[in-house]
């Protein structure tokens, strides 16, 4: 997968990766729990210089993840759609909502993160790296 490319739901914003993944983990913290709205959060990690918005301004929420660390929830201000956070411990970093891509046929999460606060009813694959908390 090379250029990764994105937007809202509304379209208002436009996003586009010049590098290629870094990986992808599924988050099932209890923040992405809720700010995706759902059991999980699918993230795929970006070179943060790499990307490029394009249309309205996204809107930023700044939250202390569980982990206690600061991350700038970027999500667009007008539909509401979750588009990037941007961890504070990691700079050099985008994490892109796989929800938000425009192709999401070639993303096979490598790991799940944060398990300990995944839903009961959520199966977990055998053939990922897991962890209870982050993997840090």
């Amino acid at each position: 997968m090379a250029k990764l490319t994105g937007g809202c739901l509304c379209g208002a914003v436009r996003y586009e990766s010049s590098g290629e993944a870094m990986g992808t983990s599924v988050c099932h913290c209890t923040h992405c729990q809720k700010v995706s709205g759902s059991a999980f959060s699918v993230n795929v990690l970006v070179s943060r210089a790499g990307m490029t918005y394009r249309g309205d301004s996204l809107a930023t929420y700044t939250d202390t993840a569980e982990s206690g660390r600061k991350l700038a929830r970027k999500f667009c201000g007008r539909c509401g759609s979750s588009i990037a956070s941007e961890p504070e411990g990691m700079p050099a970093i985008t994490v892109l909502k796989a929800g938000s891509l425009d192709d999401r046929s070639t993303l096979k999460p490598a790991t799940h993160i944060w398990c300990g606060s995944r839903q009961p009813w959520v199966e977990v694959p055998m053939d990922v790296a897991r962890f209870d908390k982050g993997r840090t």
